[in-house]
């Protein structure tokens, strides 16, 4: 069983602008966004155990994830606006790679 304390809690995420790795919400040390916790938990339905298994974390930083999602809901619609921009641009310019089908065999 793991125990945290007050401060453990509150690093659990790190903010878009807080981070060398991302530039939204994620799991500290983890290239795991809050974004993709709340999408496969709340709305594919997994349980937050199984999704802390799948990635090798604690259910309660899957759970700190949500929380954080919820506390900081404007941060969060920015986000979401920026994926979405994001990949309309992407739709319009072949050039920009979204995912491994966008790659060239050669």
């Amino acid at each position: 069983m793991v125990l945290y304390t007050m401060s453990e809690q509150l690093n659990t995420v790190v903010s878009g602008d807080e981070s060398e790795i991302h530039d939204e919400p994620h799991i500290r040390d983890r290239r795991i966004t809050v974004s993709h916790i709340h999408v496969l938990v709340e709305e594919r339905g997994l349980d937050a155990q199984t999704v802390a298994d799948r990635f090798d974390l604690t259910a309660a930083e899957v759970y700190h994830a949500l929380a954080y999602y919820h506390d900081h809901p404007e941060e969060m619609r920015a986000v979401e606006e920026r994926r979405r921009e994001l990949h309309e641009a992407a739709e319009d310019d072949p050039r920009i790679i979204t995912g491994p089908e966008d790659l060239s065999e050669s």
